[in-house]
């Protein structure tokens, strides 16, 4: 009977470990589909656009049960969508205007290290810029937040109001709004992910529109 592996010990990974990994990912499939790698080079048409942490515990595809081809990914610390990024803005245009995906999900986890730095008074570095946008999603829901006395309660809600907020980010984007515009079908969408279960969580902010977008982010 083969010992389980355990998923914190990773001194078996090494950079030539990766490359006989290949290797074995190229064989295994094959065997099930001699033609999978011929007919993944003809090109994609992913329905779904996500927007995700770059935590290593938190892959797309994976926790879906999706094949590659299924799911466009866009990962970043804490899965913020920051106005001036122009690498998700360029995603985002990729997705929606030339694959068309008819849905971008916003997708967070419990336990986010990065949720956890920008509840911190601690100065890590250069990431500091980058926390500091969660550290606004604070701001605007303090009292919530202010109010609940278990630490643990309260960093796993601010990495909810941080899906939220970022749903709420990418519906004001003009690239969102002019898909809506012209009779695109796209949902905006937000999860959150648990570490602990396997579970994702919806949050229930899905759109469509821009109807319930307040007036100044409204585009024509």
């Amino acid at each position: 009977m083969c010992a389980k592996k355990d998923i914190h010990d990773t001194s078996h990974i090494t950079y030539e470990s990766l490359l006989e990994g290949n290797k074995q990912f190229i064989e295994d499939t094959l065997k099930l589909d001699p033609h999978y790698f011929e007919k993944l080079a003809n090109g994609q048409k992913p329905p779904v656009l996500w927007i995700g942490c770059a935590d290593s515990r938190v892959p797309a595809n994976q926790i879906t049960n999706t094949a590659p081809g299924e799911i466009f990914v866009h990962r970043n610390i804490a899965n913020m969508v920051i106005h001036s990024d122009m690498n998700m803005l360029s995603v985002l245009d990729y997705a929606v205007n030339v694959l068309k995906v008819k849905h971008v999900i916003v997708t967070g986890h419990y336990g986010c290290g990065g949720v956890i730095a920008a509840m911190s008074n601690q100065q890590y570095g250069l990431i500091d810029n980058w926390l500091r946008h969660i550290k606004d999603v604070y701001r605007l829901h303090a009292d919530e937040l202010d109010a609940m006395e278990d630490t643990q309660k309260r960093t796993d809600r601010l990495v909810e109001l941080n899906v939220v907020e970022n749903v709420y980010n990418l519906c004001k984007t003009s690239i969102v709004q002019n898909a809506w515009a012209n009779g695109q079908e796209l949902g905006v969408h937000g999860w959150v992910y648990s570490l602990s279960t396997g579970i994702i969580g919806d949050m229930n902010v899905s759109t469509y529109n821009n109807e319930n977008m307040d007036n100044v982010f409204r585009f024509k």
